[in-house]
């Protein structure tokens, strides 16, 4: 694959962790007295819980261990139905492939990229179990409607919030509007913890206790009761172990403690990272605006955008194509983010054909791309990155094709 430098990167790459990480890291390295083992890990989870609102948080290593242990509590069984957004990365959709169960694809709301409340109310059945949805790039979801639907249905949701960290619904915040939720803290994301980590919020407490069991080998993580003194080889165990004991199997997706650590100091500053966010996507909407042949991502007034992704959508695929050309010669790169699902090979070998979802299907060919948006961008690669996007469509409007050049100080990839 082809290496390219790009003036304005599409997420960061490599460099030095900030102050606050690299001190932090610092102290991890030095301590001479470090705490007991999981006390950082606890800390870190009732930060989360108490920052999305939730009862419980229960850390794990990454964003997809989380969405398998979640999937694990809607308690699927062969013959259920399960509805799931197309619009989103496998990730979400993927620990449905070990279950012997219908998933049934719910097309998209073309403005937002969130499932469509209207299709998923001719989808529901007596099979329907379980709801799979994303807040597509930090759009919420109409939440308020869906959750309506599941409870006079009698199904689960469970919200994939790996875009949505400082998102708002009507002044909640994702992962505490549905009955659970998976989030992932992956570099990728809004927020980093040395590469991998992810947590599942939810407020039953069956359920958090059933967590701490599965991501730690069937254990809630503590000693297993040892063989009773004097029982010898022919000694009987205990039956039942209230603490330790071995239950249902589970893997090992315990979250490190120094990754914990790095993740609360994190936490502290997701705020203004979102704040970036949302500054930078303001500039982008201003370009737009001026440009009605392209149209940003719209979210409902009562929801506040987190910005993971900064998403505009063209008329047709020629124009869309045009511009992703002319933005690549200017050196920013682009990412088209996601393929539809139902048309990925391993849900085309369960049944799933083109025109499944529509709406999605032509979003994703034709129509949508994403700009670079994160807050590892320079204000000096912001400003280059909102120059560049004016004179790609200034050039697509009927103006001169030249790209323009790179300024001083705006650096890529080495």
């Amino acid at each position: 694959m082809l290496d390219k430098s790009y003036a304005v990167p599409w997420e960061r790459r490599g460099g030095l962790p900030a102050d606050t990480e690299a001190a932090v890291l610092a102290e991890l390295v030095h301590e001479s007295t470090p705490p007991p083992a999981g006390a950082r890990r606890a800390r870190f989870e009732r930060s989360f819980a108490a920052s999305v609102g939730s009862r419980h948080a229960v850390s794990v290593n990454s964003g997809p261990a989380a969405l398998q242990l979640a999937v694990q509590l809607l308690g699927l069984a062969p013959g259920d139905e399960v509805i799931a957004t197309p619009q989103t990365h496998r990730a979400t959709v993927q620990p449905l492939l070990d279950h012997d169960v219908r998933v049934r694809f719910c097309d998209i709301d073309p403005t937002t990229l969130n499932l469509d409340p209207a299709v998923l109310e001719t989808l529901i059945t007596p099979r329907t179990r379980a709801l799979l949805l994303v807040h597509y790039g930090g759009c919420p979801a109409e939440m308020d409607t869906v959750m309506a639907l599941a409870r006079r249905h009698g199904f689960l949701v469970l919200e994939d919030c790996v875009h949505a960290l400082g998102a708002r619904y009507r002044g909640r915040s994702p992962g505490s509007l549905a009955d659970l939720a998976a989030f992932s803290l992956r570099g990728a994301r809004t927020s980093t913890v040395l590469g991998e980590g992810g947590l599942v919020t939810c407020d039953r407490d069956d359920w958090a206790e059933r967590l701490h069991r599965l991501r730690a080998h069937g254990t809630d993580g503590r000693t297993i009761s040892p063989r009773p003194r004097g029982a010898g080889l022919s000694g009987s165990y205990p039956t039942a172990l209230p603490r330790g004991g071995v239950g249902r199997h589970g893997g090992d997706a315990t979250m490190p403690d120094a990754v914990a650590a790095l993740g609360q100091a994190q936490l502290a500053g997701a705020e203004a990272a979102g704040a970036q966010r949302r500054a930078l996507a303001g500039r982008l909407d201003e370009v737009l605006a001026r440009y009605p042949f392209l149209t940003p991502q719209s979210a409902p007034a009562h929801s506040t955008h987190a910005y993971h992704l900064y998403t505009c959508f063209a008329g047709h695929q020629e124009l869309r194509d045009r511009l992703v050309l002319a933005l690549d010669r200017r050196g920013v790169e682009i990412q088209l983010r996601y393929f539809p699902q139902h048309l990925l090979p391993q849900w085309r070998h369960r049944g799933h054909l083109r025109g499944e979802c529509p709406v999605a299907e032509r979003s994703w060919f034709e129509q949508h791309l994403n700009l670079p948006c994160h807050p590892f961008l320079t204000s000096s690669q912001q400003s280059y990155l909102v120059e560049a996007l004016d004179g790609a469509l200034a050039e697509l409007n009927g103006g001169p094709p030249a790209p323009a050049p790179v300024p001083a100080g705006v650096c890529g990839r080495g």
